[in-house]
């Protein structure tokens, strides 16, 4: 069988097989995400993201975690269509109010102003999902992390899931079977799941979503949860902040594996990898070995970039982040 269509499908039939299914399916697109997507239609739309990105983090470090966060939140609802990005109105009920992301997703701002620099140069012609992929790179790049090239062409939804946002998100309360099968559901390893919580080595949490471990587990580092006490008190202070990583904060590097090795995860399902189960080997690797972080971490980003993207005539390219056009 694998011959016989090795026979027929040549470049030429392979493509007018795709327009075919395209026009016996609507909706359905051939098109592909590339690194070059913009090479002509748009070609100062990187050195723009990255110089506003870099801008952003510059004045404040902790920027760069949140908008690296927001390209993950945006892509493990309905994929990385910029859904997250969308406001509510009074016909219309967007992703930023779902529990995960009410008063704790931020960096809305920076985005608004690298797409109006790039609708600037470029009306019309690179999307919020993209801005928001390749601003996710730069904002690791910026704090110290690897460089990697980011796959474009994506387009934006015209629909965000309230509802998809509140149960697809994985919760910082998760066990480790909780985690493993979160990201299982969005088809990554258990692997990958563990290199993509080492995003957790910037960025701060709030103290409402620490607060349970510091007082009522056993599994945290005593001095570590002592100190935590002080900036979170049992009642009152909810948004008070703590860096998820107190080691090197603003530094994209392994450190958050070597304080999971010495029960200071700040958070539940951060600890839940280092807590005598099948995933504290990969910890002890990533602990001493950062270039095999890194790698694991480009590859698992990469992958999470490519789920579910719009392309070719589905969505939209919209001229405001905010609101479809």
């Amino acid at each position: 069988m694998a011959s016989y269509y090795s026979s027929w499908l040549t470049p030429s039939t392979a493509s007018t097989l795709c327009l075919l299914l395209f026009l016996l399916f609507a909706g359905m697109s051939c098109a592909q995400l590339s690194s070059n997507f913009y090479s002509r239609s748009c070609p100062t739309a990187l050195s723009l993201i990255k110089s506003a990105v870099t801008s952003a983090v510059s004045k404040e470090a902790r920027m760069g975690a949140s908008l690296l966060r927001l390209h993950f939140h945006d892509c493990f609802v309905n994929g990385c269509d910029a859904s997250v990005l969308l406001d509510d109105t009074a016909n219309f009920t967007g992703e930023k109010t779902a529990g995960p992301n009410n008063n704790s997703l931020r960096g809305f701002e920076v985005i608004d102003t690298i797409k109006s620099q790039v609708e600037s140069a470029c009306p019309g012609v690179v999307s919020c999902a993209d801005i928001l992929t390749v601003a996710a790179r730069d904002s690791v790049v910026a704090l110290g992390g690897p460089n990697w090239n980011v796959l474009l062409g994506r387009r934006d939804s015209t629909t965000a899931s309230l509802n998809a946002a509140n149960t697809n998100l994985p919760a910082p309360t998760l066990s480790l079977s909780g985690l493993v099968s979160a990201f299982s559901n969005k088809g990554f390893s258990t692997n990958e799941m563990v290199a993509l919580s080492g995003s957790h080595t910037i960025g701060q949490a709030r103290c409402t979503v620490f607060r349970s471990r510091i007082y009522n587990e056993a599994n945290i580092n005593s001095s570590f949860a002592t100190a935590l006490k002080a900036k979170c008190p049992s009642s009152g202070g909810d948004n008070n902040l703590s860096p998820l990583d107190t080691t090197s904060p603003t530094s994209f590097d392994n450190a958050y594996f070597k304080n999971l090795q010495l029960q200071k995860g700040l958070l539940h399902s951060d600890q839940q990898l280092f807590n005598g189960g099948s995933t504290d080997s990969q910890v002890n690797t990533y602990s001493s070995n950062s270039a095999t972080f890194f790698t694991d971490f480009v590859n698992a980003i990469v992958k999470m970039g490519n789920l579910s993207p719009l392309t070719g005539t589905s969505g939209q390219i919209r001229t405001n982040c905010r609101k479809t056009n």
